[in-house]
């Protein structure tokens, strides 16, 4: 069975009406912060982030206090997100080039936000959709991976290359609802371990379910 644009489609409207709450699940106020909560969020829970983000956006407000921030200090406040001693590099490194190199202000191109330390396709689609409502792109995220293999919407399994696929296949007014509807589908539905087969509203889309 392979997925067509008018079953793209329809995936899209189903899990609409499945997940109508559907939205970015990261807390953060600043586009900075936005940044920062996407930076944390890399193999790591968006609950864990969000309950870590508030002592740390509280410490450092501005771009230039995460420039500022002792490095030890800032691997103890993110610590329980994991990998914090490289987060912690890319965060500083990130601040110090936002406002070197772009007065302070997080820029709003995929080329721009991709020169920033830390940042790869998944965070500068995040931040494009989620701060400037650009939604030219797909995050594909662990979530996006798995359900994009298990409904034969990509055979990849480099990140890059299935949001190349997505892309080819689904309509570019719905990119900006794909990320969100996929995250709570595979949160709620279609877990790692254990996927609730049989209350899936997409299921018989599902090459994974048909092939049983």
């Amino acid at each position: 069975m392979k997925i067509t644009k008018k079953d793209a489609k329809q995936i899209v409207e189903i899990l609409r009406k499945t997940y109508p709450d559907a939205t970015c699940s990261l807390d953060f106020k600043t586009p900075f912060e936005a940044v920062v909560a996407v930076i944390l969020s890399a193999q790591c829970t968006d609950e864990r982030v969000n309950k870590t983000t508030p002592a740390l956006f509280k410490r450092c407000k501005t771009v230039q206090d995460f420039v500022d921030i002792d490095i030890k200090e800032l691997e103890d406040l993110i610590h329980p997100c994991g990998f914090y001693k490289n987060k912690a590099n890319n965060i500083k490194a990130c601040a110090k080039q936002v406002l070197e190199k772009f007065d302070g202000e997080v820029p709003s191109t995929m080329e721009e936000l991709l020169c920033l330390p830390g940042v790869g396709r998944k965070t500068a689609n995040v931040v494009l959709l989620e701060v400037f409502g650009i939604a030219n792109g797909i995050a594909v995220d662990t979530h996006a991976k798995r359900i994009s293999n298990k409904l034969g919407l990509s055979s990849n399994s480099d990140p890059e290359k299935i949001e190349q696929d997505l892309l080819k296949i689904f309509d570019k007014q719905d990119l900006k609802y794909i990320n969100h509807l996929l995250v709570w589908h595979g949160r709620n539905t279609c877990k790692a371990i254990k996927p609730t087969c049989e209350i899936c509203t997409i299921k018989k889309y599902c090459k994974t379910f048909n092939s049983k």
